[in-house]
């Protein structure tokens, strides 16, 4: 069996959005057409599709998702932005306090002094 590809959302051409108009059954080759609905989540990678599973599963704890990945929580939050902004979200998503007073820390413009002044 040839293994199964996400959907693309946008079409290669001119960029517009794509329209699901055939469907086929694996088992009998049945096939419809007409126009569907998409699903949003479906043209997501493997990858978004598993961040997207254990944020949902751990009821939106930010620190579940942070050990699933294995990384740092800026580096879990941008993950988490990116794909919210690939599901069209991106402008509804607050930016998170400490994320942005980590990145001020890191231009320069408080200190550390200021910075753990700032943390809860």
């Amino acid at each position: 069996m040839t293994p199964l590809r996400s959907a693309p959302r946008d079409c290669p051409v001119c960029g517009g959005k794509l329209a699901l108009t055939r469907l086929s059954c694996r088992e009998c080759s049945t096939e419809l057409s007409g126009g569907f609905e998409t699903c949003e989540f479906c043209s997501l990678g493997a990858d978004d599709r598993d961040v997207l599973r254990v944020f949902l599963a751990s009821r939106g704890n930010m620190k579940d998702l942070e050990r699933h990945l294995g990384v740092s929580y800026p580096t879990t939050r941008a993950r988490f932005d990116a794909l919210l902004a690939r599901l069209g979200l991106g402008e509804k998503a607050a930016p998170d306090p400490r994320l942005q007073m980590l990145q001020q820390l890191a231009r320069g413009e408080i200190d550390v002094d200021e910075a753990d002044r700032r943390l809860p």
